[in-house]
């Protein structure tokens, strides 16, 4: 369905087969000898490598982000299955290469892979019988009875050698049970987006190297929308002219949008999918990246132990589902949770907690179809403690203030650039939140992708703000930055300082902090904020549910 666009002639690596010269192993390091060892096709790509065009790679069994700073990034490292990826310099071109190495690279099978599927047929029955999650071990259960390496004089088998096995092997689960040839960029946990835009390479957004072209290929545009046809039956939402545009969810989480047919897309089919992270990121690791303070976490910490309401807004991209999600840590433990999303996006670490997606039926079948709406209407019947809203776009904000109205803890994300555009678009057509309800939301956080000092693009939240009141009189709306972002040298500054209403009017009151004592809920902030320090520096948690666990152990003990 797509070609392997490598940067060298793929002939380099099937030729050794043949016995054809290659590259001495002994120039290579000695973990990425050792990896090549236990799989002869890591062998056979790099003994081809022109590696006196690219220089000879290094390998990382762990990618870290200080890899950042490599300005010709030339590396090999492992992902899931046994598979690996060598980010591959292009000096000529504007983004490097991202190139699966996988075992069909040094294969030729003349027409095997036909023959074994004329031989599944045979299967078919107890195939389709399997459950999903057991669906690849009875695929491999079926290939070990067709095929052997052993000589055969009966025919009762096909007999292949151990390279060709191991090969006939990935492509039928790659196949048959994943997503083709975009599985390894599915197993891979650095990859945050893939992109296809149309006839030519599929693109990838990574975690470490940004945005690389991979060897995957759509060299003609029946290729393409053959395989963007066998890509909608695969996630049993199938696209065609009647219907060209479809928005699914992946098993794992992920989210895709397909675009089918020519008329709508003169470049050819298109598609994209944005990975879902298998654990989210923790409010300590976005600390480390340099999102945020520790003192920021401390107040975001101490804001939602309470309750208090918080919209995490932002433009597209810029990290505001990833913030939401590290925030659900600081949920007490024994809140009960709900949840409602578009897409299912959020992660919560509680084990009360109800996770409610939209319904959108195929073929516009409005009557069947559950909307954000009706999905939060219904969660105020459910008595949560914590209302987590994906994204707020339209009426359904209006609900939400009215949640708020009765007491229901509100967060959510929202498409908004500033405080001022959020209050515009809440108090407009189709949010329409009266006014006088806007102080029910009490913290509003900026997030943004922003060019940090280095010229690199890097998440910040840019403010961290308090919806003080609306004046009436004035038709204005007050509120204080606690928190901003300063742009010239990657700070932050801390203007709220001995000035925040909600630390002193709100959290100072809940504690039962009378008047003259009300600042003395600073020097809890700066407690917060050194346990979270000691926590990820001094004892080394960083992952999200284990910051959750240690958080609600110390709350146990009344630590916190």
């Amino acid at each position: 369905m797509a070609e392997n666009g490598l940067p060298f002639p793929i002939d380099r690596i099937t030729s050794l087969a043949g016995g054809a010269p290659g590259n001495s192993l002994a120039r290579f390091p000695r973990p990425l000898r050792d990896a090549a060892a236990q799989r002869p096709f890591l062998k056979a790509y790099l003994q081809a490598l022109p590696i006196e065009e690219i220089g000879i790679p290094e390998y990382y069994p762990v990618l870290s982000r200080s890899l950042q700073k490599l300005h010709a990034p030339n590396l090999i490292y492992p992902i899931k299955q046994g598979l690996f990826i060598h980010i591959y310099p292009d000096p000529t071109g504007e983004r490097n290469y991202y190139i699966p190495i996988t075992p069909d690279l040094p294969v030729v099978l003349n027409g095997l892979m036909t023959e074994i599927d004329l031989h599944l047929l045979d299967w078919a029955e107890e195939i389709g019988q399997a459950e999903a999650e057991d669906r690849a071990q009875v695929f491999l259960e079926c290939l070990d009875r067709i095929c052997t390496t052993e000589p055969t004089l009966d025919g009762s088998a096909i007999h292949v050698s151990p390279e060709q096995l191991e090969a006939i092997r990935y492509l039928t689960l790659r196949d048959k049970v994943g997503l083709g040839v975009l599985e390894p960029l599915i197993l891979d946990s650095y990859i945050e987006d893939i992109s296809c835009s149309g006839m030519g390479p599929v693109f990838v957004e990574h975690k470490i190297f940004r945005s690389l072209k991979t060897s995957i290929v759509f060299s003609t545009l029946d290729e393409l929308d053959e395989f963007v046809v066998w890509l909608g039956e695969r996630i049993k939402r199938p696209v065609t002219l009647r219907m060209p545009i479809v928005d699914a969810v992946l098993p794992d989480g992920s989210r895709i949008n397909i675009v089918y047919g020519r008329d709508i897309a003169k470049r050819g089919s298109n598609f994209t999918i944005r990975k879902f992270a298998e654990e989210p990121l923790s409010i300590v690791q976005l600390v480390g990246f340099g999102s945020l303070t520790y003192l920021m976490a401390a107040y975001l910490w101490m804001a939602i132990e309470e309750g208090l309401n918080l919209f995490v807004c932002g433009e597209t991209a810029s990290g505001k589902t990833t913030l939401l999600n590290a925030l659900t840590g600081f949920i007490l433990p024994d809140a009960k949770v709900v949840s409602i999303e578009d897409t299912p996006e959020l992660q919560v670490p509680h084990a009360n907690w109800l996770r409610e997606v939209v319904r959108d039926m195929a073929g516009g079948e409005k009557s069947s179809s559950v909307d954000m709406f009706a999905l939060l209407k219904a969660a105020l019947r459910q008595r949560p403690d914590r209302i987590l809203i994906g994204e707020i776009r339209g009426i359904e904000g209006n609900i939400a203030f009215q949640a708020m109205q009765t007491g229901h803890g509100v967060m959510a994300t929202f498409h908004a650039a500033s405080v001022q555009k959020l209050i515009q678009r809440l108090t407009g057509n189709p949010i329409n939140v009266p006014k006088t309800y806007i102080d029910n939301l009490d913290v509003v956080v900026i997030q943004s992708a922003v060019r940090g000092p280095d010229g690199k693009i890097v998440r910040r939240v840019l403010s961290i703000n308090e919806i003080v009141d609306y004046d009436a009189g004035s038709d204005s709306f007050s509120f204080i930055t606690v928190f901003r972002w300063r742009p010239e040298d990657d700070t932050f500054e801390f203007p709220g300082n001995r000035n925040s209403y909600v630390l002193e009017e709100k959290l100072a009151k809940r504690r039962n902090l009378p008047e003259a004592r009300k600042r003395e809920i600073y020097q809890e902030l700066e407690k917060r904020a050194r346990i979270l320090e000691r926590l990820h520096k001094k004892a080394g948690i960083s992952g999200f549910h284990q910051l959750f666990k240690v958080i609600t152990e110390a709350r146990k003990q009344g630590l916190i």
